[in-house]
């Protein structure tokens, strides 16, 4: 994640080409990420860093850089990343702590 933004764009841009080859999965899939991240008892913010936490706990760099952009536009504070950064290293181990320092990088390199 050395070029954060250039980073995020470039996953945006490899979704958006695989939702061009399988536009009918992608729109399921969107149906349900629009379900999913709806705020109601979490707020939007909230949910995303649950990706975000996710997204760390499992490996996915894009998946991270995704979630990461999005907590941050329903107006997630860096204090609020680290609370779900806590959680994912809970239940990660030890990748989820390489994974978390590379997604406290990666948010304050998308202010």
């Amino acid at each position: 994640m050395a070029d954060t933004p250039a980073d995020l764009a470039a996953a945006k841009a490899r979704l958006g080409a695989f939702a061009k080859s399988a536009p009918a999965l992608m729109q399921g899939f969107a149906a349900i990420s629009r379900q999913a991240t709806q705020a109601g008892g979490f707020s939007a913010a909230q949910k995303e860093l649950v990706a975000v936490a996710i997204s760390v706990a499992k490996g996915c760099e894009d998946c991270i850089l995704y979630h990461l952009d999005a907590a941050r536009r329903h107006g997630a504070t860096e204090s609020d990343l680290i609370e779900a950064l806590e959680v994912a290293v809970e239940m990660g181990g030890g990748p989820a702590i390489m994974y978390s320092g590379k997604a406290l990088e990666a948010f304050r390199k998308l202010a």
